[in-house]
């Protein structure tokens, strides 16, 4: 009797995960995905707006003052237009990056030895045209190398305090570590990561228990939101995402931190689904929907990115993020994309849910650029979706 409702007992915790699993299986066939053809269109309309806007690709930014058209900003727009060229190899792409590469030397917003991530963001471009041209031209990473060899020549490992930074510059490290085949850039990415994972704001901008991530050291506890959670600015942590979904793309399987990327990865990933909108979209907020909440396109678009990357290359479960995933992708082609190309919902420049408030679906932004890029890069992997 004992071995008969033993048995039983097995079969039906069995029965149950094998259910829980065709249920799982049975809601991601129910998905549809969205249209190649619609997804391209998407990506090309708001893509082409941008260039009609700004046919100089030297111009330079002017705000609230003025700045070189290789600053962040831009350098995440044209980090997209290189994932459109991935699915949509127009030549018309490849020369407006070329321009704005040759117009600023292939050199880093002030200059070749800076340390700021911020300035070094433009170099993940070169390196990409360097390798769409066969590598034949080493002039075109000559300045991005030597400014990445300056760092790794000091024990200097702080620079990143605030988390977009990751963004910025960790795929630098990794590209260069793939392409030259050289360990130290891979070493030196990690070391650095692992500061601000572990060690800024005090025991560093990760917080472990909630698998997300603090902007900078002014977030950490005791700051606390209206409603009394922490701060977790959603670009933040989209920053964070396209991060390692990069430094995943690049780094070895074999590197000894490889693992902790992926984990990491699938972690932050996990915390955003409970945590969507009804809408599609996350709100600025992560864990304070009324705190500036509505939508916001930015931090959606990177985590839509990160998913479909995620479910593209076998990382994280299809069953679970493509329904996810999706959702988000219909939410910013139906609400964001205007039909002239103008892209709605989108943040202004800031590190927290009140910069570049209020926003609407006509407000433009203090810059339209890295919205685009946000948008170019979750199109491309949205496209690629079997």
């Amino acid at each position: 009797m004992k071995k008969l409702l033993t048995a039983s007992f097995f079969a039906l915790i069995i029965g149950g995960m094998t259910s829980c699993s065709v249920q799982k299986q049975s809601a991601a066939n129910k998905v549809e995905l969205p249209n190649k053809k619609e997804v391209l269109e998407v990506s090309r309309r708001v893509n082409q707006y941008f260039m009609n806007k700004w046919p100089d690709t030297k111009k330079d930014i002017v705000g609230k003052k003025v700045w070189p058209s290789n600053l962040w900003t831009r350098a995440v727009y044209y980090e997209g237009l290189m994932a459109l060229y991935t699915i949509d190899p127009k030549k018309e792409y490849y020369d407006y990056a070329m321009s704005w590469a040759n117009n600023h030397k292939w050199d880093l917003q002030r200059g070749t030895y800076t340390r700021n991530a911020d300035h070094q963001a433009c170099g993940q471009t070169y390196l990409d045209l360097y390798e769409i041209d066969g590598r034949k031209h080493p002039e075109r990473i000559k300045n991005v190398k030597a400014a990445m060899d300056s760092m790794i020549a000091t024990p200097k490992v702080d620079d990143w305090w605030w988390i977009d930074a990751l963004q910025m510059s960790m795929p630098i490290f990794t590209k260069l570590g793939r392409i030259t085949g050289e360990q130290k850039y891979f070493d030196k990415n990690y070391e650095m990561y692992a500061y601000t994972k572990y060690k800024h704001g005090g025991n560093g901008l990760y917080n472990q228990a909630d698998k997300i991530w603090w902007r900078d050291k002014s977030f950490v506890p005791p700051y606390k939101e209206p409603n009394g959670e922490d701060c977790y600015w959603s670009r933040g942590n989209g920053w964070v995402v396209a991060a390692l979904a990069k430094t995943l793309h690049d780094t070895p399987k074999s590197d000894p931190h490889y693992q902790e990327y992926l984990q990491d990865y699938k972690d932050l990933l996990a915390a955003l689904l409970p945590i969507q909108r009804e809408d599609g979209f996350w709100n600025v907020s992560l864990h304070d929907p009324n705190n500036f909440g509505g939508k916001e396109m930015t931090g959606t678009a990177l985590f839509v990115y990160g998913m479909a990357y995620g479910v593209n290359n076998g990382l994280i479960d299809r069953e679970t993020y493509l329904p996810v995933l999706v959702k988000a992708w219909n939410a910013i082609a139906k609400d964001s994309v205007q039909p002239n190309g103008f892209l709605g919902w989108v943040q202004g420049t800031g590190k927290e849910p009140k910069d570049g408030q209020p926003l609407s679906v006509s407000k433009e932004p203090d810059f339209e650029d890295y919205g685009l890029g946000c948008l170019l890069l979750a199109g491309s992997e949205v496209y690629k979706l079997k």
